[in-house]
């Protein structure tokens, strides 16, 4: 395993990685999230629009139709083999915490030299060549932002960044919201961006099978632990029934917490492999991400994931007592 070097925004730009190179591959993680979307195609409009010489493409799965509003969203390469690494001089990997959630871009990673990782999870526990995380930044876009020169920023450039922040920040009420993100919002703003745009049509609307799901996972969850749990699932049987893709599920588990007297919020989906995703939220108490880490997950601290098999019952069982400790602080 390689060591990596850490790196700063204090100390360095994004030319600092870029010197010699002709063509660069940008990694977005499995599952692509806004953030991971803005962050990528972020860097790559910056890449096109500043440096012309540099051929750069971005590894990734499709992304849902909400998100190809952003340039360079039709560009998106979701395949690729070991020998693809010989194209390339370079790999920026965003907001990716562990070499499981590379996907598309793995086969480029086991063969590439020089490896560069922005992020913000507190999980982290890759290797890269040059390496830094912001555990307390709002977003990967955030710290994107960091390391480019606002004055090289276009507006296509701002709505991509700005359109990860918002997403990660839940348009700017979660706790790693800072004042610096806010500076940062506003600077993006400033390149004309059409932001209550973004905000309405990325975040807020909802399609008519979106809203149907969240009305029968609200309908169908549970409060534990005096209120302080709730848990809501959505089972295979009912993801095949009613044509629901993961994204579909994208923003329930966060309704979940905002249910009053609740502290922490689990969403369970059913994969097809027998297992679970376990999506967490929580409000002030509790570090969510130590929670899944003890189910081979990880996130952020008050946003994690983890995989865990059996039932849902099952899994609620293994659940209440390490939630509970935690609880009691």
């Amino acid at each position: 395993m390689m060591k990596s070097q850490t790196i700063s925004p204090q100390n360095n730009r994004i030319d600092d990685f870029l010197a010699g190179a002709k063509s660069v591959a940008i990694a977005g993680h499995v599952s692509p999230d806004g953030d991971c979307i803005g962050s990528a195609l972020g860097l790559w409009i910056y890449l096109r629009d500043n440096f012309p010489d540099i051929n750069a493409d971005v590894y990734m799965q499709d992304i849902p139709e909400i998100y190809k509003f952003l340039d360079g969203s039709d560009r998106l390469i979701t395949s690729c083999v070991k020998q693809d690494a010989a194209k390339y001089d370079r790999l920026f990997l965003l907001d990716i915490s562990s070499y499981d959630r590379i996907g598309v871009a793995a086969p480029i990673y086991d063969e590439i030299g020089t490896t560069i990782c922005f992020d913000h999870h507190r999980t982290n526990n890759g290797s890269y060549t040059y390496f830094y995380n912001d555990p307390d930044a709002s977003s990967t876009s955030e710290v994107l932002y960091s390391f480019l020169d606002p004055g090289k920023i276009s507006e296509k450039c701002a709505e991509a960044i700005y359109m990860g922040i918002v997403h990660d920040t839940g348009v700017f009420r979660y706790p790693a919201t800072s004042p610096e993100t806010m500076h940062i919002a506003a600077s993006l703003m400033s390149k004309g961006i059409n932001f209550s745009r973004i905000i309405d049509e990325t975040f807020c609307q909802k399609t008519y099978l979106q809203q149907k799901i969240l009305g029968r996972i609200l309908e169908g969850s549970s409060l534990y632990l005096d209120g302080q749990l709730i848990v809501g699932s959505a089972s295979r049987k009912e993801r095949i029934e009613m044509g629901l893709k993961a994204s579909d599920l994208d923003g329930i588990v966060s309704q979940l917490r905002d249910t009053i007297g609740v502290e922490v919020s689990v969403l369970l989906y059913e994969l097809d492999n027998g297992e679970y995703k376990a999506s967490f939220r929580s409000k002030e108490k509790v570090d969510v991400s130590s929670i899944c880490v003890l189910f081979g997950g990880g996130g952020h601290l008050r946003a994690a994931g983890c995989k865990m098999r059996g039932s849902a019952g099952e899994i609620i069982e293994k659940l209440l007592p390490v939630i509970e400790e935690k609880l009691k602080g």
